[in-house]
């Protein structure tokens, strides 16, 4: 265990309530839980995951964490998913074969940061596939949907599904509504500078008994966020995204250094461009990863260092903790999927530069 830095601000109003403490206040200790590297070596942990359910492999408590990269440690051509128990205990959920697909992923399968979990255990995952670990060979990849037992029972293609990089979702009755960050509009073509064509989707699906979950409809709410290739991170763009009580969705613009909010995500049908700047520069550092506290706070995790902020929806900065302090500069690049636990008190994270999982408790 290590106490993790802390830095804490004077509280202030959240979602109307004046005076509530931050809800990283009394978390200030980082302890490891497991590697995230299973038997086949893949590297390089995105997406995190908290099970809320058992059914099937998946278990209720567990973290879902997806691979970026496989055992050679190339950028986007991670084929698993791995599951860690809060006692340490890691079993491979899936492996993914590319060759074996149920439909269309062009490029194959490179598990990203989008992940997540739809009642009845269908396990969602973005795939930004490359075959040789460079911006060069990137592809538009796909959704894949995996049943809970860890086989890929369809896929989610086109229609401004373009290098999904991140997602969340919530369930209504029979709908799920899942709002997907993509990253290689023109990026690609942009060859290094910066490209403003970031996009968010809502991709509105239906569950119907035991069959996979169908797409219904697609919706772009957001757009016009900035995206370039990166040597060391394959593409930069919109990554991280949450959605607050109020159907606001926050989404984390690595480029420009904020946290924007698209109001009304769940019903609109217009597109809100890069919506409101909730919070920009201050102790943001290149935010990545993101996650909505339980009072209606933002966290997110700095790619430039190793920190992670919290943010109120008015965007007060109200407190920092220091997750990684490794490397030059200090933490930098080590941080991506966040997600806080079934009991409220504690925050797991994945560490890429050390192929670990920890939580901060």
């Amino acid at each position: 265990m290590v106490a993790a830095a802390v830095v804490v601000f004077g509280a202030t109003a959240v979602g109307g309530a004046v005076g509530r403490a931050p809800f990283l206040g009394p978390l200030n200790t980082v302890s490891p839980v497991a590697s995230t590297v299973p038997a086949n070596g893949d590297q390089n942990p995105y997406g995190t995951f908290v099970v809320q359910h058992s059914v099937g492999k998946l278990r209720r408590g567990n973290v879902l964490i997806s691979n970026f990269n496989n055992g050679q440690n190339l950028q986007g051509t991670g084929t698993t998913l791995v599951q860690v128990s809060p006692d340490g205990t890691v079993g491979e959920f899936a492996r993914i074969d590319p060759a074996k697909l149920p439909g269309p992923c062009p490029g194959g399968v490179g598990l990203s940061t989008a992940l997540t979990v739809l009642p009845g255990g269908w396990v969602v995952v973005g795939s930004t596939p490359t075959t040789d670990g460079t911006s060069a060979t990137v592809q538009a990849g796909c959704l894949l949907v995996l049943d809970s037992n860890g086989t890929v029972r369809e896929t989610i293609v086109g229609d401004g599904i373009n290098g999904p990089w991140d997602m969340t979702a919530a369930s209504f009755d029979d709908r799920d509504e899942l709002f997907v960050t993509n990253v290689l509009n023109g990026t690609v073509a942009g060859g290094g500078a910066e490209v403003d064509q970031g996009t968010v989707l809502r991709i509105t699906l239906c569950r119907q008994g035991d069959a996979p979950p169908q797409r219904l409809a697609t919706t772009r709410i957001g757009s016009g966020f900035g995206q370039r290739t990166d040597q060391a991170a394959l593409v930069i763009g919109p990554t991280g995204v949450g959605l607050g009580h109020d159907d606001t969705l926050y989404v984390a613009d690595t480029l420009a250094n904020r946290i924007t909010a698209i109001p009304d995500a769940v019903h609109r049908t217009t597109d809100a461009g890069t919506g409101t700047t909730v919070s920009t520069g201050g102790h943001l550092n290149g935010p990545l990863g993101l996650a909505v506290a339980p009072g209606g706070d933002v966290l997110t995790v700095n790619s430039g260092d190793g920190n992670l902020v919290e943010t109120t929806p008015a965007g007060d900065q109200v407190a920092v903790r220091t997750l990684d302090s490794s490397g030059t500069p200090p933490g930098a690049g080590a941080l991506f999927g966040l997600a806080v636990d079934l009991d409220h008190d504690a925050v797991y994270f994945v560490d890429d530069a050390a192929n670990f999982l920890n939580v901060l408790h």
